[in-house]
C-alpha cells in the first residue's frame, strides 16, 4: 500500500499513531499457555515470545506461516574515507547474488518457508561522504522510508529486515553514537574485517561526522538524514509499516538495530513489536541492543548482515508459536494437572 507521507514531519506523526497491542488476544494467549501440559515456564522464553506474538496477531492460537523477508541495498560516499575492507562495487555485485538464489540468506529464507525481496535503492547514486556534510536530502530519506514502507507485505504474518551496503556499519556507528552519546570509538567495529589501520580510518570518519552535522541533527529523523543510508532508512519505514498493520518483526544485527533505534528515539513504544534475533560478533552491537532493551533470541558469533540472524530465529519463533497453538490442555488430553 502506498506509504501515508511525503515528508519527515508526517512520517513522525505516522509513529505517534501507530497501533498498540491487542489486549484480549495477548491475555487469552497467556491464559491458554498456563492450561497446556507441561509444568508452568517450562518452556522457558518460548511462551513468552508465542504470547507476545499472539498479541500482536490479535489471535489466541495464532499461526505463523508467512514470514516475509525484505533485504534493502545502498551506497554509501563515506567510503571515500578508506572505511570498508571491500570496494563500494560489491553491494551491487552482492545484489545479484541475492537475486540468484545464492546467498546465505537464500538459503535461511528457503529453511524457513519465507518469501524474500531484495530492493536495490539507487545503487549509482551513493549518498554523500557525511564527514563532509548531511548523507541525504529530505527527499532522499523519504523516498527511502517510502520503499521500506510499501515493501511490507499486509498478508505477512512476521516481517524480517536485512541489508547490503559497503560502509553501512560506519553509519550505523555513527547514528547510534548521535543517539545515545559517547565517544566514536565506543560504537565503531571492524565491520567486514577492516584492520587496525581501517579501523582508525573509521572511527576518524564518524567522529568527523558527528562533529559536522552536529546542527542539522535536531531530532532522530534528521540523524537518519545526515548518518544514515538508504537502506537503513528503507529498513526504518518497513519496521514502522509493520507495526501498521500489526506484524511482529525480529530484528537483525547492529545495522537494523541502529535503523530500529532511529524509530524508538522518535517515539515512544515504536519497537513493542519487535525482538531482537540475534547478538552479532560487531562490537557494538551489545551496547545498543541494551539500548533499547531488547534481549537477543540467539547469539551464534555470526556477522554476515543480510538479515541472516534475524532469519535464523525465525525458527524459534515458529517453535513458540506452533507450541502454544498445538500443544493440548491438561483438559483437552485428560491429563491431571498438578
Amino acid at each position: 500500500m502506498p506509504a501515508p507521507f511525503t515528508t519527515l514531519t508526517e512520517f513522525q506523526d505516522c509513529l505517534v499513531g501507530l497501533p498498540d497491542m491487542d489486549g484480549e488476544a495477548n491475555a487469552a494467549a497467556n491464559d491458554r499457555n498456563s492450561q497446556l501440559t507441561k509444568p508452568p515456564g517450562a518452556l522457558g522464553r518460548l511462551e513468552d515470545l508465542a504470547i507476545w506474538y499472539a498479541g500482536w496477531r490479535g489471535q489466541a492460537r495464532p499461526t505463523l506461516m508467512a514470514p516475509q523477508i525484505l533485504i534493502f541495498a545502498g551506497n554509501h560516499g563515506v567510503t571515500a574515507q578508506g572505511v570498508s575492507a571491500f570496494p563500494a562495487e560489491v553491494t551491487a555485485q552482492m545484489v545479484a547474488n541475492f537475486e540468484h538464489g545464492g546467498a546465505a540468506i537464500n538459503q535461511l529464507a528457503k529453511t524457513f518457508g519465507a518469501t524474500m525481496q531484495v530492493h536495490a535503492l539507487e545503487l549509482d547514486r551513493p549518498t554523500q561522504d557525511f564527514t563532509q556534510g548531511p548523507a541525504m536530502s529530505e527527499a532522499d530519506v523519504v523516498d527511502a522510508l517510502r520503499a521500506g514502507w510499501e515493501a511490507v507485505d499486509p498478508g505477512a504474518d512476521l516481517v524480517v529486515t536485512g541489508e547490503m551496503g559497503i560502509g553501512n556499519t560506519t553509519s550505523a556507528a555513527a547514528i547510534a553514537a548521535a543517539l545515545y552519546g559517547g565517544d566514536a570509538a565506543d560504537w565503531t567495529g571492524r565491520g567486514t574485517g577492516v584492520d587496525d589501520a581501517g579501523l582508525a580510518r573509521k572511527t576518524a570518519a564518524v567522529a568527523a561526522g558527528l562533529v559536522r552535522n552536529a546542527a542539522d541533527m535536531t531530532s532522530a529523523l534528521e540523524v537518519l538524514r545526515c548518518l544514515g543510508g538508504r537502506e537503513i532508512a528503507a529498513m526504518a519505514g518497513a519496521i514502522a509499516a509493520a507495526r501498521f498493520h500489526r506484524i511482529p518483526v525480529i530484528l537483525d544485527g547492529f545495522i537494523c538495530c541502529a535503523a530500529a533505534a532511529v524509530l524508538a528515539k522518535s517515539s515512544n513504544g515504536a519497537l513493542d513489536h519487535a525482538v531482537a534475533g540475534h547478538q552479532s560478533a560487531e562490537g557494538a552491537h551489545a551496547r545498543l541492543l541494551e539500548a533499547l532493551d531488547k534481549q537477543p533470541i540467539l547469539s551464534m558469533g555470526l556477522r554476515l548482515g543480510e538479515g541472516s540472524g534475524a532469519a535464523l530465529a525465525i525458527g524459534v519463533m515458529q517453535a513458540a508459536v506452533a507450541c502454544l497453538s498445538g500443544m493440548a490442555t491438561f483438559a483437552e488430553a485428560g491429563v491431571s494437572d498438578g
